[in-house]
């Protein structure tokens, strides 16, 4: 068995932990909308207005913070006129993009909205830059948040709707750099000034409008947006800055790229590397937050991880372009990984969205057509960290942990993270050596332990994961926590996610 010893000072605060770090993605891919949340209001499945009903309790589990649709690379050949009106007269289109198949807009701004009702979620909305208009833009944003009699507002009712909805995010396009446009840094940032200008506050809706930008580590399209910002030779605007969020995507694989990998079938060398992938991803949100803060040191204009999450080959049997795969411990630790990466840089990083949430990628659920549907162990990740959302994040400092050699790079083999919430401090453990036990020492500074009890998340095998025939392979269960005074001692099995929640004294 190996030992590491952990010290955290409940008393240090970082920064607070923004809910909307916990943000999800619901693209028109695959089955994430249809056969996902939508099943329509003629379904056998119990529904509400058509929005599956199991989908959305399990969701409300999670307690989502934010929903972004419809894209991804679907947003920017999407046009919202078509998703509004009466389904049966809603044209059609091709997703180019996702399979090639037929859209038939049946899922639209409405059916959206309604669903982040249900959930509580705040809509994070991906606008069309890369083959709308500035009006089409404009008008979206005028359709869904305004209140008097303007033109959109007006269509708004007509169809069904008199209330405007809130809608705090929008995105000013996805990828520009690829299914976006092709476009070059400075190019995509001039159009992005541009669509942001037109994008305007309506009545009391305050609209954080997030520029897309690279992906992994690449700082040019960071540099160039931030540039835009800072624009100083630019007319001043009414609002500044321009955009309140750049964001970035990072997605984990094993060795070969995405997309190239089973997710099921993997050697314990793969999950290695999968996992010093998976850590990267806190020195790519450092290198973006270093470029941030030379022209924005007061930290007006939020990072955002707009996609991110593992990318393996589709399931066996299924349409290659609806990217559905299975769901294993090792996708549960990638989320462990990157959530205390989030944790730790939550000054500057205010929002992620894992790709995404019903049966596409690293998704929550998975759900079939005969009413089935099965959590995740990335799920149960998710819903052992939801008490981080909103609490302040304070130092946990690793001071002795074993590393792994992952051809020739050292991968520590735990992570962690903390934050105090309403008296509680909540501690989260990824535990990555596949092979053996580790020995956790806590040791809580700068107040006193009334209790603690803990859970894990843990398997045989790494690849294990749940089925409609086998829910519960990869579930919660209680973990043991010793507790002397100040010093807490939980045994972590090998390859496993756990937390500790402590009632802390003040006094």
């Amino acid at each position: 068995m190996s030992q590491a010893r952990i010290a955290i000072s409940a008393d240090v605060a970082r920064a607070q932990i923004s809910k909307h770090l916990y943000g999800h993605f619901a693209e028109h891919l695959g089955r994430c909308i249809y056969g996902g949340f939508w099943v329509g209001e003629d379904s056998d499945l119990p529904h509400v207005d058509g929005i599956r009903a199991d989908v959305v309790e399990a969701l409300r589990n999670l307690e989502v913070p934010n929903l972004r649709w419809p894209g991804g690379c679907f947003a920017d050949e999407y046009h919202w006129r078509d998703g509004i009106g009466p389904r049966e007269q809603r044209p059609t289109m091709v997703n180019s993009h996702w399979g090639d198949v037929v859209e038939d807009n049946s899922f639209g701004t409405h059916e959206f909205m309604r669903l982040c009702e249900l959930l509580g979620a705040a809509p994070y909305v991906n606008g069309n830059l890369g083959s709308g208009t500035v009006r089409e833009m404009g008008e979206w944003l005028e359709y869904l948040t305004r209140s008097d009699d303007s033109p959109m507002a007006r269509l708004r009712r007509e169809n069904g709707r008199d209330e405007p909805w809130p809608v705090p995010f929008w995105g000013l396009g996805n990828e520009a750099w690829g299914c976006g446009g092709n476009m070059r840094p400075q190019a995509y940032a001039d159009e992005a000034r541009r669509y942001a200008t037109f994008c305007k506050n309506h009545g009391d809706n305050k609209v954080a409008r997030i520029a897309a930008g690279g992906s992994d580590d690449d700082l040019s399209w960071t540099r160039a947006l931030m540039e835009a910002v800072a624009c100083v030779d630019c007319q001043a605007s009414p609002e500044s800055p321009i955009f309140q969020g750049v964001s970035f995507h990072y997605y984990t694989y094993a060795s070969q790229g995405i997309n190239t990998e089973s997710a099921t079938e993997f050697s314990t060398s793969d999950y290695l590397r999968t996992m010093v992938r998976a850590t990267g991803i806190e020195s790519a949100i450092r290198a973006h937050v270093a470029v941030m803060d030379s022209y924005d040191p007061e930290g007006k204009v939020d990072l955002v991880c707009d996609e991110w999450g593992t990318w393996w080959l589709p399931e066996p049997g299924t349409n290659p372009g609806f990217l559905h795969q299975q769901n294993t411990l090792r996708d549960a630790l990638v989320a462990g990984v990157h959530f205390d990466a989030f944790h730790a840089h939550a000054r500057r990083l205010r929002m992620a969205n894992i790709a995404q949430t019903v049966n596409v990628l690293q998704a929550m659920l998975l759900t079939g057509d005969d009413g089935s549907m099965v959590l995740t162990p990335t799920y149960h990740v998710f819903e052992m960290n939801k008490g981080h959302q909103d609490g302040t994040s304070v130092d946990a400092s690793i001071l002795e942990a074993p590393s792994l050699d992952v051809d020739g790079h050292a991968l520590r083999a735990l992570s962690a993270s903390a934050s105090t919430k309403d008296g509680q401090l909540l501690i989260s453990l990824s535990h990555l050596d596949p092979d053996q036990e580790m020995e956790v020492t806590l040791d809580v500074r700068g107040a006193g332990v009334t209790g603690a009890t803990g859970r894990v998340l843990a398997a045989s095998s790494i690849a294990a994961h749940n089925t409609p025939q086998t829910p519960d392979a990869v579930a919660p269960r209680d973990l043991d926590v010793t507790v002397d005074q100040r010093i807490l001692r939980v045994t972590m099995p090998p390859h496993s996610f756990a937390t500790v929640s402590v009632a802390l004294d003040h006094a």
